[in-house]
Protein backbone atom coordinates (compact mmCIF):
# COMPACT_ATOMS: atom_id res chain seq x y z
CA UNK A 1 0.00 0.00 0.00
CA UNK A 2 1.35 3.73 -0.56
CA UNK A 3 0.42 7.04 -1.75
CA UNK A 4 3.52 9.11 -2.80
CA UNK A 5 3.33 12.97 -3.85
CA UNK A 6 6.41 14.67 -4.85
CA UNK A 7 7.20 18.52 -5.40
CA UNK A 8 6.42 19.70 -8.49
CA UNK A 9 9.37 19.64 -11.21
CA UNK A 10 10.16 21.89 -13.76
CA UNK A 11 7.93 20.48 -17.06
CA UNK A 12 9.70 18.94 -20.11
CA UNK A 13 8.96 20.92 -23.19
CA UNK A 14 9.79 18.37 -26.32
CA UNK A 15 10.46 20.97 -29.93
CA UNK A 16 7.73 20.69 -31.93
CA UNK A 17 5.65 18.63 -29.90
CA UNK A 18 3.08 20.55 -31.36
CA UNK A 19 3.65 19.61 -35.05
CA UNK A 20 1.35 16.41 -36.63
CA UNK A 21 4.72 14.26 -36.92
CA UNK A 22 5.06 13.90 -33.11
CA UNK A 23 1.11 14.06 -32.40
CA UNK A 24 1.54 10.77 -34.35
CA UNK A 25 3.98 9.47 -32.36
CA UNK A 26 2.83 10.19 -28.82
CA UNK A 27 -0.71 8.84 -30.17
CA UNK A 28 1.30 5.87 -31.68
CA UNK A 29 2.98 5.64 -27.82
CA UNK A 30 -0.23 5.87 -25.94
CA UNK A 31 -1.88 2.48 -28.22
CA UNK A 32 1.49 0.77 -27.60
CA UNK A 33 1.28 0.51 -24.32
CA UNK A 34 -0.95 -2.06 -22.27
CA UNK A 35 -1.55 0.45 -19.62
CA UNK A 36 -4.35 2.57 -19.01
CA UNK A 37 -3.53 6.47 -19.84
CA UNK A 38 -5.65 9.33 -20.29
CA UNK A 39 -5.45 12.71 -19.74
CA UNK A 40 -7.89 15.52 -17.67
CA UNK A 41 -8.83 19.07 -17.78
CA UNK A 42 -8.78 20.90 -14.94
CA UNK A 43 -12.44 20.48 -14.65
CA UNK A 44 -12.07 16.80 -14.48
CA UNK A 45 -13.01 16.20 -18.19
CA UNK A 46 -11.17 13.75 -20.29
CA UNK A 47 -9.26 15.00 -23.29
CA UNK A 48 -7.85 11.94 -24.27
CA UNK A 49 -7.32 7.89 -23.20
CA UNK A 50 -5.80 5.39 -25.14
CA UNK A 51 -7.57 1.79 -26.48
CA UNK A 52 -6.07 -0.11 -23.46
CA UNK A 53 -7.64 2.12 -20.72
CA UNK A 54 -10.76 2.66 -22.65
CA UNK A 55 -11.24 -1.24 -22.58
CA UNK A 56 -10.14 -1.53 -19.24
CA UNK A 57 -13.24 0.99 -18.50
CA UNK A 58 -15.65 -0.93 -20.81
CA UNK A 59 -16.04 1.40 -23.14
CA UNK A 60 -14.79 2.98 -26.75
CA UNK A 61 -11.80 5.53 -26.86
CA UNK A 62 -14.57 7.97 -27.93
CA UNK A 63 -17.49 7.63 -25.16
CA UNK A 64 -14.91 8.71 -22.60
CA UNK A 65 -13.84 11.63 -24.09
CA UNK A 66 -15.08 14.76 -22.58
CA UNK A 67 -16.48 12.77 -19.42
CA UNK A 68 -15.92 13.54 -15.94
CA UNK A 69 -13.05 11.02 -14.98
CA UNK A 70 -14.12 10.45 -11.48
CA UNK A 71 -17.44 10.03 -11.92
CA UNK A 72 -16.95 7.79 -14.62
CA UNK A 73 -14.55 5.53 -13.02
CA UNK A 74 -13.70 6.79 -9.89
CA UNK A 75 -17.15 7.38 -7.60
CA UNK A 76 -17.42 4.81 -4.86
CA UNK A 77 -15.29 3.26 -2.03
CA UNK A 78 -14.94 -0.78 -2.52
CA UNK A 79 -17.77 -0.60 0.35
CA UNK A 80 -20.05 1.28 -1.92
CA UNK A 81 -20.24 4.48 -0.35
CA UNK A 82 -19.98 7.90 -2.40
CA UNK A 83 -16.41 9.03 -3.12
CA UNK A 84 -16.66 12.96 -2.87
CA UNK A 85 -14.51 14.41 -5.82
CA UNK A 86 -13.06 17.40 -3.56
CA UNK A 87 -11.58 14.51 -1.57
CA UNK A 88 -9.97 12.53 -5.44
CA UNK A 89 -6.18 12.32 -4.97
CA UNK A 90 -5.78 12.29 -8.85
CA UNK A 91 -7.85 15.72 -8.74
CA UNK A 92 -6.58 16.83 -5.37
CA UNK A 93 -2.81 16.11 -7.34
CA UNK A 94 -3.29 18.19 -10.23
CA UNK A 95 -4.77 21.36 -8.30
CA UNK A 96 -2.12 21.51 -5.82
CA UNK A 97 0.67 20.78 -8.74
CA UNK A 98 1.73 17.60 -6.57
CA UNK A 99 1.77 14.01 -8.80
CA UNK A 100 0.70 11.13 -6.56
CA UNK A 101 0.84 7.38 -6.90
CA UNK A 102 -2.32 4.81 -5.23
CA UNK A 103 -2.51 1.18 -4.78
CA UNK A 104 -5.15 0.82 -2.22
CA UNK A 105 -8.48 2.16 -4.43
CA UNK A 106 -10.63 0.70 -7.05
CA UNK A 107 -11.68 1.66 -10.35
CA UNK A 108 -15.53 0.97 -11.70
CA UNK A 109 -16.51 -0.02 -15.31
CA UNK A 110 -19.02 0.47 -17.43
CA UNK A 111 -21.40 -2.82 -16.29
CA UNK A 112 -20.80 -1.75 -12.65
CA UNK A 113 -18.70 -4.25 -11.66
CA UNK A 114 -15.13 -2.65 -9.74
CA UNK A 115 -11.14 -3.67 -10.17
CA UNK A 116 -7.92 -2.94 -7.90
CA UNK A 117 -6.12 -0.45 -9.49
CA UNK A 118 -2.54 1.19 -9.17
CA UNK A 119 -2.53 4.81 -10.58
CA UNK A 120 -0.51 7.75 -11.07
CA UNK A 121 -1.59 11.17 -11.55
CA UNK A 122 1.40 13.69 -12.69
CA UNK A 123 0.15 16.96 -13.33
CA UNK A 124 0.37 19.12 -16.88
CA UNK A 125 2.46 22.35 -16.87
CA UNK A 126 2.43 25.31 -19.84
CA UNK A 127 3.98 28.13 -19.65
CA UNK A 128 4.19 27.53 -15.82
CA UNK A 129 0.45 27.13 -15.07
CA UNK A 130 -1.21 23.91 -14.49
CA UNK A 131 -3.78 22.94 -17.49
CA UNK A 132 -4.67 19.27 -16.12
CA UNK A 133 -3.34 15.99 -15.65
CA UNK A 134 -2.05 12.35 -17.37
CA UNK A 135 -3.17 9.39 -15.59
CA UNK A 136 -2.02 6.22 -15.85
CA UNK A 137 -3.35 3.46 -14.47
CA UNK A 138 -3.00 -1.15 -14.74
CA UNK A 139 -5.24 -3.53 -12.90
CA UNK A 140 -4.02 -5.21 -10.17
CA UNK A 141 -6.69 -7.70 -9.32
CA UNK A 142 -4.59 -10.87 -9.94
CA UNK A 143 -2.07 -9.34 -7.56
CA UNK A 144 -4.35 -7.81 -4.89
CA UNK A 145 -5.64 -12.00 -4.81
CA UNK A 146 -1.89 -13.63 -4.68
CA UNK A 147 -1.19 -10.51 -1.43
CA UNK A 148 -4.76 -12.56 -0.06
CA UNK A 149 -4.01 -15.71 -0.73
CA UNK A 150 -0.23 -15.49 0.63
CA UNK A 151 -1.96 -13.46 3.96
CA UNK A 152 -4.38 -16.37 4.41
CA UNK A 153 -1.69 -18.89 3.85
CA UNK A 154 0.15 -17.33 6.16
CA UNK A 155 -2.56 -16.73 9.04
CA UNK A 156 -3.08 -20.65 8.29
CA UNK A 157 0.40 -21.38 8.86
CA UNK A 158 0.37 -18.83 11.99
CA UNK A 159 -2.43 -21.10 13.27
CA UNK A 160 -0.90 -24.56 12.87
CA UNK A 161 2.09 -23.39 14.46
CA UNK A 162 0.23 -22.15 17.46
CA UNK A 163 -1.69 -25.18 17.24
CA UNK A 164 1.66 -27.89 17.14
CA UNK A 165 3.46 -25.43 19.51
CA UNK A 166 0.09 -25.78 22.55
CA UNK A 167 -0.19 -29.76 21.63
CA UNK A 168 3.76 -29.64 21.80
CA UNK A 169 3.47 -27.81 25.88
CA UNK A 170 0.84 -30.24 26.58
CA UNK A 171 2.84 -33.13 25.36
CA UNK A 172 5.80 -32.18 27.27
CA UNK A 173 3.66 -31.02 30.68
CA UNK A 174 2.15 -34.82 30.24
CA UNK A 175 5.74 -36.28 29.74
CA UNK A 176 7.22 -34.59 32.76
CA UNK A 177 4.34 -35.68 34.70
CA UNK A 178 4.18 -39.32 33.50
CA UNK A 179 7.93 -39.07 34.45
CA UNK A 180 7.16 -38.03 37.81
CA UNK A 181 4.33 -40.74 38.16
CA UNK A 182 6.96 -43.26 37.08
CA UNK A 183 9.64 -42.27 39.57
CA UNK A 184 6.91 -42.47 41.91
CA UNK A 185 6.06 -45.69 41.07
CA UNK A 186 9.26 -46.95 41.44
CA UNK A 187 9.81 -45.46 45.00
CA UNK A 188 6.80 -47.14 46.13
CA UNK A 189 8.16 -50.42 44.65
CA UNK A 190 11.41 -49.86 46.41
CA UNK A 191 9.50 -49.17 49.12
CA UNK A 192 7.36 -52.33 48.61
CA UNK A 193 10.33 -54.72 48.40
CA UNK A 194 12.53 -53.36 51.56
CA UNK A 195 9.96 -53.89 53.54
CA UNK A 196 9.35 -57.28 52.22
CA UNK A 197 13.24 -57.64 52.85
CA UNK A 198 12.90 -56.36 56.38
CA UNK A 199 9.66 -57.77 57.53
CA UNK A 200 10.22 -61.55 56.03
CA UNK A 201 14.14 -61.99 55.08
CA UNK A 202 15.34 -60.09 58.12
CA UNK A 203 13.12 -61.81 60.51
CA UNK A 204 13.64 -65.36 59.16
CA UNK A 205 17.90 -64.22 59.48
CA UNK A 206 17.53 -63.06 62.61
CA UNK A 207 15.61 -66.13 64.07
CA UNK A 208 18.01 -68.08 62.23
CA UNK A 209 21.40 -66.19 63.67
CA UNK A 210 19.53 -66.83 67.21
CA UNK A 211 19.75 -70.75 66.45
CA UNK A 212 22.87 -71.12 65.10
CA UNK A 213 23.82 -69.28 68.19
CA UNK A 214 21.70 -71.31 70.10
CA UNK A 215 23.57 -74.50 68.67
CA UNK A 216 27.11 -73.38 68.92
CA UNK A 217 26.82 -72.80 72.92
CA UNK A 218 24.83 -76.07 73.58
CA UNK A 219 27.93 -77.79 71.18
CA UNK A 220 30.48 -76.38 73.23
CA UNK A 221 28.92 -77.90 76.87
CA UNK A 222 27.99 -81.15 75.03
CA UNK A 223 31.98 -82.61 76.70
CA UNK A 224 29.89 -81.92 80.24
CA UNK A 225 26.83 -83.72 79.95
CA UNK A 226 26.47 -87.09 80.78
CA UNK A 227 26.02 -90.03 77.95
CA UNK A 228 21.91 -90.23 78.46
CA UNK A 229 21.72 -85.68 78.86
CA UNK A 230 24.18 -85.50 76.23
CA UNK A 231 21.84 -87.54 73.74
CA UNK A 232 18.50 -85.67 74.49
CA UNK A 233 20.67 -82.35 73.49
CA UNK A 234 21.92 -84.46 70.68
CA UNK A 235 17.29 -84.80 69.64
CA UNK A 236 17.28 -81.67 70.63
CA UNK A 237 19.67 -80.19 68.20
CA UNK A 238 18.78 -82.04 65.55
CA UNK A 239 15.23 -80.61 65.87
CA UNK A 240 16.70 -77.55 65.65
CA UNK A 241 17.93 -77.88 62.76
CA UNK A 242 15.49 -79.33 61.30
CA UNK A 243 13.23 -75.97 62.56
CA UNK A 244 16.43 -74.13 60.36
CA UNK A 245 15.51 -75.96 57.11
CA UNK A 246 12.42 -75.17 57.23
CA UNK A 247 13.30 -71.35 57.79
CA UNK A 248 15.62 -71.89 54.90
CA UNK A 249 12.93 -72.71 53.08
CA UNK A 250 10.40 -70.09 53.74
CA UNK A 251 13.47 -67.65 52.75
CA UNK A 252 14.11 -69.21 50.13
CA UNK A 253 10.55 -68.81 48.74
CA UNK A 254 10.30 -65.18 49.92
CA UNK A 255 13.30 -64.06 47.81
CA UNK A 256 11.67 -66.21 44.81
CA UNK A 257 8.71 -64.37 44.94
CA UNK A 258 10.43 -60.70 45.04
CA UNK A 259 12.49 -61.97 42.49
CA UNK A 260 9.31 -62.79 40.30
CA UNK A 261 7.92 -59.56 41.05
CA UNK A 262 10.63 -57.66 40.07
CA UNK A 263 11.26 -59.98 36.96
CA UNK A 264 9.33 -63.54 36.35
CA UNK A 265 12.15 -66.08 35.66
CA UNK A 266 8.86 -67.75 33.74
CA UNK A 267 9.41 -65.06 30.54
CA UNK A 268 13.00 -65.74 30.08
CA UNK A 269 12.59 -69.50 30.58
CA UNK A 270 9.44 -70.08 28.66
CA UNK A 271 8.52 -67.09 26.85
CA UNK A 272 6.09 -64.46 26.69
CA UNK A 273 3.00 -66.80 25.72
CA UNK A 274 3.87 -68.65 28.77
CA UNK A 275 4.23 -65.39 30.89
CA UNK A 276 0.83 -63.98 29.87
CA UNK A 277 -0.65 -67.03 31.20
CA UNK A 278 1.33 -67.42 34.07
CA UNK A 279 -0.01 -64.08 34.73
CA UNK A 280 -3.45 -63.83 33.93
CA UNK A 281 -4.56 -67.36 36.19
CA UNK A 282 -2.15 -65.83 39.44
CA UNK A 283 -4.49 -62.81 39.08
CA UNK A 284 -7.62 -64.45 39.00
CA UNK A 285 -6.17 -66.68 41.58
CA UNK A 286 -5.78 -63.76 44.00
CA UNK A 287 -8.40 -61.39 42.60
CA UNK A 288 -10.90 -64.38 42.97
CA UNK A 289 -12.72 -63.83 39.78
CA UNK A 290 -14.34 -65.96 36.86
CA UNK A 291 -11.96 -66.54 33.79
CA UNK A 292 -12.91 -66.76 30.35
CA UNK A 293 -9.58 -68.06 28.49
CA UNK A 294 -8.72 -67.70 25.10
CA UNK A 295 -5.38 -68.04 23.53
CA UNK A 296 -4.36 -68.69 19.95
CA UNK A 297 -0.33 -68.47 19.46
CA UNK A 298 0.54 -71.58 17.09
CA UNK A 299 1.23 -68.98 14.31
CA UNK A 300 3.12 -66.60 16.24
CA UNK A 301 7.19 -65.80 15.96
CA UNK A 302 9.64 -65.14 18.29
CA UNK A 303 9.72 -61.96 19.88
CA UNK A 304 12.76 -59.35 20.68
CA UNK A 305 13.24 -59.87 24.68
CA UNK A 306 12.58 -55.84 25.03
CA UNK A 307 9.39 -56.44 23.05
CA UNK A 308 8.45 -59.17 25.13
CA UNK A 309 8.68 -57.43 28.31
CA UNK A 310 7.11 -54.16 27.20
CA UNK A 311 3.92 -56.32 26.04
CA UNK A 312 4.12 -58.26 29.36
CA UNK A 313 4.39 -54.91 31.27
CA UNK A 314 1.19 -53.44 29.14
CA UNK A 315 -1.15 -57.17 30.36
CA UNK A 316 0.27 -56.56 34.07
CA UNK A 317 -1.19 -52.42 33.93
CA UNK A 318 -4.32 -54.08 31.97
CA UNK A 319 -4.74 -56.56 35.22
CA UNK A 320 -3.73 -54.34 37.34
CA UNK A 321 -6.49 -51.55 36.27
CA UNK A 322 -9.06 -54.45 36.56
CA UNK A 323 -7.63 -54.82 40.10
CA UNK A 324 -7.74 -51.34 41.12
CA UNK A 325 -10.79 -49.61 39.21
CA UNK A 326 -13.25 -52.12 37.84
CA UNK A 327 -14.80 -53.66 41.04
CA UNK A 328 -15.77 -56.96 38.43
CA UNK A 329 -16.78 -60.60 38.64
CA UNK A 330 -15.57 -61.90 35.70
CA UNK A 331 -13.20 -61.12 33.37
CA UNK A 332 -12.60 -62.42 29.83
CA UNK A 333 -9.09 -62.51 28.17
CA UNK A 334 -8.17 -63.09 24.68
CA UNK A 335 -4.84 -63.62 22.67
CA UNK A 336 -4.40 -63.92 19.55
CA UNK A 337 -1.25 -63.88 17.60
CA UNK A 338 0.04 -64.82 13.73
CA UNK A 339 3.27 -63.64 11.98
CA UNK A 340 1.87 -60.36 11.16
CA UNK A 341 -0.24 -59.34 14.36
CA UNK A 342 -0.51 -59.30 18.01
CA UNK A 343 -3.93 -58.68 19.82
CA UNK A 344 -4.83 -59.11 23.34
CA UNK A 345 -7.94 -58.12 24.77
CA UNK A 346 -9.10 -57.63 28.36
CA UNK A 347 -13.17 -57.32 29.09
CA UNK A 348 -14.09 -56.94 32.45
CA UNK A 349 -18.18 -56.44 33.71
CA UNK A 350 -17.11 -54.07 36.22
CA UNK A 351 -18.31 -50.97 37.04
CA UNK A 352 -16.86 -48.75 33.66
CA UNK A 353 -16.03 -45.12 33.50
CA UNK A 354 -16.78 -41.97 31.18
CA UNK A 355 -14.05 -42.24 28.14
CA UNK A 356 -13.07 -38.96 29.56
CA UNK A 357 -11.30 -40.87 32.39
CA UNK A 358 -9.15 -42.64 29.76
CA UNK A 359 -8.03 -38.87 28.64
CA UNK A 360 -7.43 -37.36 31.87
CA UNK A 361 -3.62 -35.54 32.45
CA UNK A 362 -3.52 -38.00 35.68
CA UNK A 363 -4.67 -41.30 33.88
CA UNK A 364 -0.41 -42.39 33.68
CA UNK A 365 -1.12 -45.93 33.89
CA UNK A 366 -3.10 -45.51 30.30
CA UNK A 367 -0.52 -43.42 29.31
CA UNK A 368 2.48 -45.97 29.90
CA UNK A 369 0.60 -48.77 28.15
CA UNK A 370 0.14 -46.30 25.11
CA UNK A 371 3.33 -45.06 25.37
CA UNK A 372 4.51 -48.94 25.39
CA UNK A 373 2.10 -49.35 22.18
CA UNK A 374 3.07 -46.74 20.12
CA UNK A 375 7.00 -47.49 20.84
CA UNK A 376 6.15 -50.98 19.54
CA UNK A 377 4.25 -49.45 16.16
CA UNK A 378 0.85 -50.63 17.85
CA UNK A 379 -2.32 -49.02 19.58
CA UNK A 380 -4.07 -49.47 23.00
CA UNK A 381 -7.99 -49.27 22.39
CA UNK A 382 -10.06 -48.27 25.32
CA UNK A 383 -14.03 -48.98 25.28
CA UNK A 384 -15.92 -48.17 28.09
CA UNK A 385 -19.01 -47.80 29.61
CA UNK A 386 -20.91 -46.65 32.98
CA UNK A 387 -22.05 -49.65 34.15
CA UNK A 388 -21.24 -51.55 31.46
CA UNK A 389 -17.21 -52.57 32.22
CA UNK A 390 -14.44 -51.74 29.67
CA UNK A 391 -12.22 -53.66 27.08
CA UNK A 392 -8.48 -52.73 26.91
CA UNK A 393 -7.56 -53.86 23.85
CA UNK A 394 -3.92 -53.87 22.29
CA UNK A 395 -2.80 -54.42 18.92
CA UNK A 396 0.71 -54.36 17.16
CA UNK A 397 1.60 -54.93 13.22
CA UNK A 398 4.66 -56.76 13.12
CA UNK A 399 7.40 -55.54 10.96
CA UNK A 400 7.93 -58.33 7.75
CA UNK A 401 11.14 -60.24 8.05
Amino acid sequence: MFAETAPLTAPMHLPGADQPVWRDKLSQLLESTGEGIFGIDMDGCCTFINRAGAEQLGFAPGEVLGKNMHELAHHSHADGAHYPEHLCPIFNAFRMALPCRIDTELFWRRDGSAFAVEYSSYPIVDGGVVQGAVVTFVDISARKRAEEALRHANDVLEQRVSERTQALSEALQQLRELSAYTHTVREEERTRIAREVHDELGSLLVALKMDVGWLDKRLGEQQQREPVAAQAMRDTMRSKCQNMGRLIEAAVDNVGRIITDLRPSILDHQGLWAALDWQAHEFMQSAELELDWQMDVEQAVPLPEPSAMAIFRIFQEMLSNVGRHAQASHLAITILATADEISISVQDNGKGAAPAAFEAANAYGVMGMRERARHLGGSLEISSQIGLGSLFHLRIQLPKP
